[in-house]
């Protein structure tokens, strides 16, 4: 049984809070301290550990420029700025307004667009291919972060390089093991240390500018445009390392429903632009006396008595880096789950307080052996970041494009102003996109081929799942029919609760139906359920939840509605009506549910091939009882054969 087709409710938006009183303010303020200190941790880890491995890129590699101090000026001019338009305006200012009912995330920002503009499906299905490419990042970040970390080891001595990838291959797994735990005690210790880290590349940035203070002419954008000038297309390709250092943008945007847009702005503005900005400038001024540091400015920095213990920062700091990305694809899943986009998976909720700290087993076992081949493939962060940035230039590029939409259908900007904006955007996000298609040979083919082979398997089981439900709505026995008939019918009414769970509205399930064929009764209560996901994160109004309708001869027809953020717990949301509208014992209640085994031909528009893939995902699915949350022993399940 399938969460159904997406549909629309009224539901009523959450009001904006009033204005807090006195006794609260103090209050208020240690709350938002609180929050700003963990979005440090969750937020911005990504985007936080680029400097390990973002200026070395432009200076040292294949495609590298030297390190003269008009290149060293320029790439620094660019990555400045790249921080403030990308990061400070597109994102902090303007990306983070387009809110899904206070949840965040290019899958959240295209079902917002979808019911809005006249070619909603194209745009849906953009920001499902920028889902596909989040995932794709999510095998990237892990394991480029934590191969930087460790070749600091290199500086103190090449004696470790035989060990780097080992070792990168241990801290993984420990990484993706942990992951069925939860993040709610870790996460307490995540801020902390990421505050330590920016302390850290704060001061070491700061006293490599006091030694060359010449590297703040950086500031100057004229410099970015000279670099282009002097350098040409090899300058153009370069641009594909310095959008390195915004590859955590999109980590803004889908974390907003856990923090509010409020600590993320404060936190970004009060301490990581700046502690990014020294750190880069930092290097920068390191490059400008000793070029030869090009290899790993960021390590060489380093006084050689604080070596070790920056590895050990460094190596917490990727990994925290890589369980923000490793959260956001379990948080991506359970969407794409509620949406109808992926075969029910097993879901894990860690935290009895935070709906959002999900574990999803088969994805953490995907990317973590992902993670692994990928190091064991590319063996250094330098060869690795030619496939890092396709993905993420990507899916930037197609959150500009629906941010449009919202401004323009939504938002109701007129079209003098969202335009040039907008056009603003896609030209720096095209820019970016452009220079990283280059990469596409070097190791950039990895994330596009991921994407889209995700993107394939959600588009099929989709497909697949409108084939089959209109097959079933054919086949089945319309409801008006079968009441009527059932009356004039001496059907021997047993005790208790039945509750057929369905996707069809309208018609008699299948299940019934052959439960009254084989066993030639029917409960005295008869519930016809069907569960629908909004395209909204969670309903503001929770009396929303449950509409019920009185058939007649002991029958109802019950919709449960949840967002697509939401646990779909079943037995709890009817536990909300039994005492007042329908009344039902749990004891006595018995969920009847229809289970299709799934024959692939070519009759309804599925290439035989394509309906065996369909066929596959829907015997490997997880399991309707667990997914609901309904009672083990309070399950019955009737199969059928279906076609497709």
């Amino acid at each position: 049984m399938n969460a159904g087709p997406v549909t629309l409710v009224p539901v009523i938006a959450n009001s904006a809070p009033a204005a807090l009183p006195p006794a609260d303010t103090q209050k208020s303020k240690r709350r938002l301290l609180s929050l700003c200190v963990a979005s440090l941790g969750i937020v911005y880890g990504d985007i936080g550990t680029s400097p390990l491995y973002a200026l070395r890129e432009c200076f040292y590699g294949e495609h590298a420029v030297p390190p003269s101090p008009a290149n060293v000026l320029g790439v620094l001019s660019l990555i400045l700025w790249s921080l403030v338009l990308v990061i400070s305006i597109k994102y902090l200012i303007l990306i983070l307004r387009a809110d899904n009912r206070g949840e965040g995330g290019i899958l959240a920002l295209a079902t917002l667009v979808s019911d809005v503009a006249r070619r909603g499906k194209y745009l849906l299905l953009l920001g499902l291919f920028g889902a596909a490419l989040l995932y794709a990042d999510g095998m990237i970040t892990p394991a480029i972060s934590v191969l930087s970390a460790i070749e600091g080891l290199h500086v103190a001595t090449p004696l470790f390089d035989p060990y780097v990838v080992p070792l990168a291959i241990v801290i993984l797994i420990g990484l993706f093991l942990f992951q069925s735990r939860g993040t709610t005690g870790v996460g307490k210790v995540f801020g902390p240390i990421t505050i330590l880290w920016f302390l850290t590349i704060s001061l070491l940035g700061l006293h490599q500018i006091v030694r060359a203070p010449a590297v703040l002419a950086a500031i100057n954008p004229l410099h970015g445009f000279e670099f282009f000038i002097n350098n040409g297309s090899r300058g153009f390709v370069v641009l594909g390392a310095v959008f390195l250092v915004v590859t955590g943008g999109e980590a803004l945007y889908a974390d907003i429903g856990h923090f509010g847009t409020a600590p993320i702005r404060l936190t970004w503005f009060a301490v990581v632009l700046p502690a990014l900005t020294l750190n880069y400038f930092g290097q920068g001024a390191l490059l400008l006396v000793q070029p030869e540091s090009a290899v790993n400015p960021f390590f060489r920095m380093t006084p050689s008595w604080a070596l070790y213990p920056l590895v050990i920062l460094a190596t917490a700091a990727a990994v925290i880096a890589s369980q923000a990305i490793i959260s956001g694809a379990f948080s991506l899943t359970m969407q794409a789950i509620q949406l109808g986009y992926s075969p029910r998976l097993k879901v894990n909720y860690t935290s009895a307080r935070v709906i959002g700290q999900i574990y999803v087993p088969l994805v953490n076992w995907v990317l973590m052996l992902s993670c692994i081949g990928l190091v064991i493939g590319f063996r250094t962060s330098s060869h690795l970041a030619a496939a890092y940035g396709v993905a993420i230039t990507t899916t930037m590029l197609i959150t500009t494009i629906l941010f449009y939409v919202v401004a323009r259908r939504r938002w109701h900007w007129p079209a003098a102003v969202a335009l040039p904006l907008d056009a603003f955007f896609i030209t720096i996000d095209l820019a970016f996109f452009s220079a990283n298609m280059l990469k596409v040979a070097h190791g950039g083919w990895f994330p596009l081929l991921a994407s889209a082979c995700i993107l394939f398997l959600m588009l099929t089981w989709r497909k697949g799942r409108r084939v089959l439900g209109g097959h079933l709505r054919d086949i089945c026995l319309p409801l008006d029919d079968f009441l009527p008939d059932l009356k004039r019918q001496s059907i021997r009414r047993v005790p208790g609760t039945a509750i057929y769970m369905s996707g069809n509205r309208s018609g008699t399930p299948l299940a019934l139906l052959h439960n009254l064929k084989h066993n030639k009764v029917l409960h005295e209560q008869v519930v016809l359920l069907t569960v629908r996901t909004e395209e909204i994160p969670y309903l503001a109004n929770l009396k929303d939840r449950v509409a019920l309708e009185k058939l007649g001869e002991g029958f109802w027809r019950a919709q449960i509605h949840f967002g697509f953020m939401e646990k779909p717990d079943v037995p709890a949301a009817l536990e909300s009506v039994k005492q007042t509208e329908l009344p039902f014992d749990v004891m006595r209640t018995t969920y009847f549910i229809g289970r299709e085994t799934i024959l692939a031909t070519r009759k309804l528009g599925l290439s035989t091939w394509r309906g065996s893939l369909f066929a596959w995902m829907t015997r490997n699915a997880g399991d309707v009882t667990s997914y609901f949350c309904l009672p083990p022993n309070g399950v019955v399940e009737l199969g059928a054969r279906v076609e497709v």
